[in-house]
């Protein structure tokens, strides 16, 4: 698949993804690349899983990701690259033109960074929910107290039933 890649026309999309591992307390990044081709298929391959030092500072997530696009033989064929909207990913992206010859971007990297919508969407549901929170756990306490004894449920289906 490199060969393939280093022989490759095309433009191809990044996205990547950081997260650490909560019992090892380790960090891993994986990197998928995207195309149209020549049959205008959309086709995806992970091309990196790594194990990513922490902490994940813009300059730890920049070099992982250009080494990746490097060993690819992809630096010269990026279109965008897609990441969440955290500040040290905003701020690699901002490193890693530098890295790059931006002569080889399209409109000379104005849109190579593009915020994840997925993440931004569960973001915003994440606010919206928070909101509900209180309501939620009202109803879930009152759930929780007329199905406690069937004396009770027996109760709440009379009144219900009124």
């Amino acid at each position: 698949m490199v060969n393939f890649f280093a022989s490759f026309k095309h433009r191809v999309a990044v996205t990547t993804d950081l997260w650490t591992a909560d019992y090892q307390k380790r960090g891993y990044m994986a990197v998928t690349a995207h195309y149209i081709d020549d049959s205008w298929n959309l086709k995806s391959f992970l091309i990196r899983f790594a194990y990513v030092p922490c902490s994940h500072t813009a300059e730890v997530i920049c070099e992982a990701l250009y080494e990746c696009l490097v060993e690819w033989h992809l630096e010269r064929k990026i279109s965008t690259v897609t990441l969440d909207s955290c500040t040290s990913n905003e701020k690699a992206m901002t490193i890693l033109p530098d890295k790059l010859d931006t002569s080889s971007l399209m409109l000379d990297g104005q849109f190579l960074h593009m915020c994840c919508a997925a993440h931004i969407l569960n973001l915003i549901v994440k606010d919206g929910m928070s909101v509900l929170e209180e309501g939620v756990e009202r109803v879930r306490d009152s759930v929780a107290f007329w199905s406690a004894t069937p004396k009770r449920h027996e109760k709440f289906e009379k009144m219900a039933k009124n």
